[in-house]
Formats: structure tokens, sequence, C-alpha cells
């Protein structure tokens, strides 16, 4: 027999799937825990400790390149630039530095200062010649504090050579933290640098007030020392391969409990936007981690008795199954080989066992007719097919309808209406919270962004001043597009419309219109995508500005956090400017509902300027969605921007969720083994079996020319194949009656 074919593998393999199903759906329903704390909560602090982690990376990494670039644009001018006039124009342009000096490299002089007192004595002059003298470095105050030391040349033909030194904290830039979480930054060692969220005991005004502070340090110190260890691994080993999001290290953290709630944190590595690659804070070796309290439900637990029911059900229902393929088919056309190979040996005093139904009961009917005529008994005739009962003529093919319809009884329940979760979900009000506040980070990363352009811009501005020469314009405009790669075109524009000089794509600034009033403003207002662009005026040259329209994909790649789900950012009429997924320019939100929440947002900002979040349950599931406007200061403020994100709850790790998506595989699993088996026994067994059928009563009827040639080596083969012997001697015998007809008439 064929180890593929025959009527014993695909019910063999069917009997073996649903046992192996049954087994797996008692585990993995069973062992849904529906634990105090869901998985997506540690999931979720983990994604807001990757966004601190982002931030703060492209704060450092920021800083220390518009320094870098400051100093550039100084040294390239003709005359010396004064000390003070630099550090004055460098704090008129950028606030993000603490403190600001210029001292001589050759006799340590302090030139200018300003801000905050700068530990200079750090500074080795006499390696800033090194291939590494002008790396940061991370020192600390004598109040405690961290500061990151940034340094530039500043250098013109003639004079001796300047160091310009920035400080700038390792404090979050516009994280939001909500009313109950902390965030720090932790150095390789574990020790905990700065840290926001966390007030000083002193400054609390009871005791338990201050237990509950000194708790929540010691327990940000233990997460600290955790996290660091964690951390020191290499990427591509602490994550699944093509996992993907997070380019670098990060993970979530379980603490202790302390009064009812659950210490929870998230941990990331400063990591770089491509994998692979290492910018000036990737190398300092940095962590941050978020911690926040969560209530805890201790109603929850684990219920083994669904995945142990629905297995006991999927067992009575598969043995069912089994049980009527074997007693209607397999033993049936097994023992009719047996009748068949009885007959070719020459056995005909039994009568052949006649099965009850189906195409095995037509080839049992027309075997015993065939041994009434090979024992040449004219006398004696077998009922035909015709003749039998309705009954009789179910084939196979109902059978493995009715099989299938039985296993479908089980799965499609399972697939389609058991443990919907859209009902019975509890969504922890920390993940909303979790949205809110990430999307609050958000929307503050993209507007700190198109403030950073426009004072690169103005920087650029006023180097360019009255130069005449277009020539010198373009050398400035293409060092200033290659350093920055936020620019589609930069261009410098007159009162009247007229460019003077460009460098990049074409323009798309309307041709005789001069620039825009606004510091940062949206050129159209149709159109594939929107042309975002920022104007600075050039001193000295009548109101002429210098524009930069901004990459489209600058904007969107800012909006591409893990875990947030679909992101987009909307004007004051709440039209789509960008989006972190597919989406039309200019376009309306796709809901109604998130349309009222951005609109609810964007109205309280004048008196009450705080991001919503909001638990959507109706026809369409559950939803959570957040949307946060732009406020702060900056040359982005007058936009009107609104930053919204929502996905859906069936995506998080929440229990019933788990116990939904395992109920749906299961019913899937089982359907897949049932169309598969049930089919494989269709093509194999039961199609050839029909058309064995015709043949056996074909040749019961009298047709003796017809020669039946097996195509498979199995049970029905093997009758094919005993019908056809059976065939040559009834026409052997046939033509033996003929010769002893014909012979004695010959001899008369």
């Amino acid at each position: 027999m064929s180890l593929l074919g025959g009527i014993r593998p695909p019910i063999a393999v069917l009997s073996v799937l649903l046992l192996t199903l049954a087994a797996v759906t008692a585990f993995s329903l069973g062992s849904v825990k529906h634990g105090k704390l869901p998985d997506a909560v540690l999931t979720s602090q983990q994604h807001f400790a990757e966004d601190g982690a982002i931030a703060l990376r492209a704060s450092l990494d920021e800083s220390v390149t518009d320094l870098a670039r400051a100093a550039a644009l100084f040294s390239a001018s003709a005359e010396p630039v004064p000390a003070d006039a630099v550090l004055d124009k460098i704090g008129s342009v950028y606030q993000k530095w603490r403190g600001t000096a210029v001292i001589e490299i050759r006799s340590g002089r302090l030139l200018a200062a300003r801000g905050e007192t700068l530990p200079l004595t750090v500074i080795d002059r006499a390696k800033l010649s090194e291939e590494d003298g002008l790396a940061p470095r991370m020192v600390r105050l004598s109040n405690g504090e961290t500061r990151l030391l940034s340094f530039a040349l500043l250098s013109w033909e003639g004079q001796p050579q300047q160091l310009l030194v920035a400080s700038s904290s390792l404090r979050f830039p516009g994280i939001a933290l909500g009313k109950f979480r902390s965030i720090a930054v932790v150095d390789s060692t574990g020790k905990v640098l700065s840290s926001d969220g966390i007030p000083e005991p002193e400054q609390v005004l009871t005791d338990l007030q201050r237990d509950e502070v000194e708790q929540h340090g010691k327990q940000l110190a233990t997460f600290a020392a955790e996290a660091t260890k964690r951390a020191s691994g290499h990427p591509l080993k602490t994550k699944e391969p093509g996992s993907g999001g997070f380019t670098g290290i990060s993970g979530s953290l379980l603490g202790e409990e302390y009064r009812g709630d659950r210490a929870v944190a998230g941990y990331a590595a400063l990591a770089a936007p491509k994998p692979g690659e290492a910018t000036m804070a990737t190398g300092l070796g940095l962590t941050v981690v978020a911690m926040v309290h969560v209530a805890e439900d201790p109603t929850r637990g684990t219920d083994p008795l669904v995945g142990l029911g629905a297995a006991a059900a999927l067992l009575v229902i598969g043995a069912l199954a089994v049980t009527l393929l074997l007693g209607f088919v397999q033993r049936p056309l097994l023992r009719l080989f047996l009748e068949s190979r009885r007959l070719v040996r020459g056995d005909l005093r039994r009568p052949v066992t006649v099965p009850r139904t189906g195409e095995t009961a037509r080839i049992g009917t027309a075997l015993e007719r065939l041994r009434q005529q090979l024992l040449d008994d004219p006398g004696t005739t077998a009922p035909t097919a015709a003749a039998a009962p309705r009954w009789r003529r179910a084939g196979g093919r109902g059978l493995l309808l009715a099989c299938g319809f039985l296993l479908l009884a089980w799965s499609a329940p399972l697939a389609l209406l058991i443990n919907r979760a859209d009902t019975t979900a509890v969504i922890p009000q920390q993940l909303v919270n979790d949205q809110r506040e990430r999307t609050d980070t958000l929307t503050d990363r993209v507007r700190r962004a198109l403030n950073e352009g426009h004072a690169d811009l103005t920087s650029v501005a006023s180097l360019i001043g009255d130069r005449t020469s277009p020539e010198d314009m373009r050398a400035v405009l293409d060092r200033t597009a290659e350093e920055h790669g936020r620019y589609a075109s930069l261009y410098v524009l007159t009162a009247d419309g007229e460019v003077l000089a460009r460098t990049g794509e074409e323009p798309r600034h309307t041709a005789g219109e001069g620039p825009a009033d606004g510091a940062v403003a949206v050129l159209n207002d149709d159109g594939k995508e929107p042309v975002i662009a920022g104007f600075a005026e050039v001193p000295g040259r009548d109101g002429a500005a210098l524009v930069g329209e901004f990459r489209i994909d600058f904007l969107n790649s800012l909006l591409e956090r893990e875990g947030l789900g679909q992101v987009r950012v909307v004007d004051a009429e709440r039209r789509v400017i960008g989006g972190n997924t597919g989406y039309l320019a200019f376009d309306d939100l796709p809901s109604a509902r998130l349309d009222a929440l951005v609109e609810g947002t964007s109205q309280q900002v004048g008196l009450n300027p705080r991001p919503s979040g909001v638990l959507y349950r109706d026809d369409d599931g559950v939803q959570l969605a957040a949307a946060a406007p732009f406020v702060g200061g900056g040359a982005a403020k007058d936009l009107g921007w609104t930053v919204v994100s929502w996905k859906s709850a069936s995506a998080l790790a929440i229990p019933e969720y788990k116990l939904q998506n395992r109920t749906v595989l299961s019913g899937l699993l089982v359907l897949t083994a049932a169309v598969a088996c049930l089919g494989w026994l269709h093509i194999i067994v039961v199609r050839p079996l029909r058309q064995l059928a015709a043949h056996a009563e074909a040749l019961a009827d009298g047709d003796r020319r017809t020669v039946l040639y097996p195509r498979h080596h199995d049970e029905v083969g093997a009758v094919l194949r005993s019908l056809e012997l059976l065939r040559q001697q009834l026409q052997n015998q046939q033509a033996q009656a003929r010769r002893d007809t014909v012979t004695p008439a010959g001899r008369n």
C-alpha cells in the first residue's frame, strides 16, 4: 500500500491532529493568566522609557551639533567676532544651554561667560588637539548635579584660537510624566544622575508623604541598578529576531508592592536612530528608567476550566467523527478488499457481505452479482443498484460533510462567538494615561523640532547678513543643507518675492509673493503633501528672509513611536498634515469621535492647556485615543497644530484579548485540520471509490470490454485490480461457454 494513499493515513492523521489540538487547547486557554497586573502595563512602561531615551539622545546630539555649527559660522566670518558678541548671539538664538563660556586656549584666560558657572578647570587644554580632544564629557558640579560639557573651536586667521564651551543638563526635554510617574537618567555604574517626578523629602508636609517619597526613591534606585545590568548586553542578543521597534536595549521591570500599588518600570539605553550606528550621546553609556505605581486588581486569577472544557468537547466531537469514518468508510472498504480477493481466488461458496450504505454498498452488491455470474446460476439474480433503497445510496461525500459539520460545530463558535473580549476586557486606567502622556511628549518633540529648525535658519540668516554676492550666499546655503537633513530646499527671498540664491529642490513658494508673516507656516492647503516652511529675516536686506522648506518625511519620522498606534498631526481646522502611516494630505480624521476629541482638546488651550485621553467602547470595538495641542513658546507656537493618536485595545497584552486570540486560533486550527484531512480523504478515497462503484456496476451489468486500470496502490486500487481479474474470468467463462455451444453443433 502507498504510504500517503489509502484509507488509513488521513484518518490516522486526523485523529492525531485532533488529540494534539485538544491538548494545545487545554493548555493555551487554561494558561491565560488573568493576573493582578496585565502585561500591557509593563510593555507600556517600556515604550515610555524608549520615548525618554529617544528625546534625551536627540536633545544631547542636537546640542553638540548646534554648538559646533554655530562656532563654524562665526569662524567663517572675515573679521574676528568678540567673545561677548558670540555668547550674546548664541543665547538669543538658542535657549538650550545652562551656561556658556569662551576661553583662550593658549593662555587659558576666560574671555566671556553667560549663565551658570562652568567647571573650566576640568578641561585639559593640552589634549584639545588630539582626535577626541573636543569630545563632550560629563562632569559633576559642586551641588551634585551632572552636566554635559560640549566644545567647539573659534579660529580666525592671525588670532589665537578660542574654545567655545557650553553645558547641558541631563534632564528630559518636554517629557510629560503625569501625576504618579518618575523618570531618571542612570550612568553605566547604576548611579542616578538626574531624576524628574520625585519631590524632595524636605518638600513634603506629613510623615506619611515623606515615607512614600523615601520608598519611591529606594525603589527607583533598585530599578536603576537592575536596568544598568540588563542594558549592558548587546541589542541583537536581548531582543527576539525581527522584533524591530526601538534600536537599543529596552525592557520592563516589576517591583515591590507598597500600600496596594505595584511599582513598575521601563528602561531603555540611549540608541542611535538606525541600527549599528553610533552618536555622541550613545557613547555616554546612559540608560533611562521610567517608574510608576499601578493599582493591582486582587480579584483576577487564572481559570483552567475554560481550556479543559473546550478540550473535552473537542475530544467527544472528534471521537464521534473518527468513529463515523472508521465505521462507514474504512472498515467496509477493507472488508470489500478481502471479499474481492476471495472471489478472485475462486472461493464462491459464501455470499458477499454487503455493507449497509454508500459506495461500498453498491460495490458489495455488484460483487455479489459477479459471484452469482461466476457460479453460472442463471436462476439466481442479485439485486441491482437501482433497486437498492435510497438511504443505501448515501455516498461518502455526505459522510465527509457530516464529519465536517461536527468539527465545524466546535470550531465556528470558538472562532466567531466565544470569548469576545470587547465586552468583557478590563482596560487599566494606566494605559489610557500612558497613551495621553506619550502623545503629549510626542507633541512637544514635534514642536521643538520645528523650533530648532527655525533657530538654525535664524543663525544662518545672521551670517548671510548684507552680503551682496549670490555665490557667497549659495555657499552658505549649500553647507547648511549638507549639515541639515530636515530641509528640502533653502533660499533667500526678497520682500517682493524674488529668489536671490537657493539650494536643494525647486522652491514651492508662490512666485511673486514675499515671506510669510509667521516664523513657521504651511504654504498650501491642497495637493499631495503639505509645504511647511520656516522664515528668518536676513539683517540689512530690507525685509528679505531666509526660507527653509521642511521635508515632510522629516516630520513623519518624528511620529514613529513603538506601541503608540496610528498618529496624525492636524492643523487648526483638523486637517491631516502628517502621520506615521499612510494618509492623504489635508484629509479629515478617519472618525467623527477623533475629530470631536481634537476639537475639544484644542478649544481648552486658552483655559487649561492639557492633553486629553479617552477609552472608546462602541460597535467599532475598544479603542484608546489621545490628543495633545501645541503649547509652549517658540516659532511653532502659532501653528495651532494638534497631535492625535489612537490604537485598538485588541492589540494589547490584556488577558481577555489573549484568551480571545487563542480561542480564535484553536478554532481555526481545528477547522484547518478538518478541511485538510477530510479533503485528503475525499481526493484519495471517496472520489476514486465513486468511480470504482460505477465500474463495478457496469461490470455486473455485462460490460466485459472495458479494461480496468488501477491508478493508486491502495485499497481502492486493490479492489479495482480484483474486478479486472474477475472481468477476465467472466470473459474467459463466456468464451468457454461459446466454444462448448459451437463444438456439439459441429459434430452433428
